[in-house]
């Protein structure tokens, strides 16, 4: 059960990933330059509140370091990039290892 929990997380993942992907795609098309949109940009658009939220919960709970090293650097990743190994992670976690016996050897 936790295993179908983490792939269908990175399935969530890997779809937004994709459709970040597209959407810099059409963007980079358009202006005929590369357009890579920053994951804190898109968070910011989507919806502004949850970020204020969930910045001043990191602050609050982790301190302002953390926030301004490691999640301010992930932030500032283009989007797609960011929930593509997001999504690989959470395969990885979830995926099921083969038997070292082999697949026909008799259980």
């Amino acid at each position: 059960m936790l295993r179908f929990l983490f792939r269908l997380a990175a399935m969530v993942a890997l779809s937004v990933s994709v459709i970040m992907a597209v959407l810099d795609t059409t963007r980079s098309v358009a202006a005929s330059a590369l357009v890579l949109t920053p994951l804190n940009t898109s968070w910011l658009a989507v919806s502004p509140d949850t970020r204020s939220a969930f910045e001043s919960f990191v602050r609050d709970k982790a301190g302002s370091l953390l926030w301004d090293g490691v999640i301010g650097w992930v932030l500032n990743q283009p989007g797609f990039a960011v929930f593509a190994v997001l999504a690989l992670i959470l395969y990885m976690i979830g995926h099921r290892r083969e038997r070292p016996t082999g697949r026909f050897a008799p259980t």
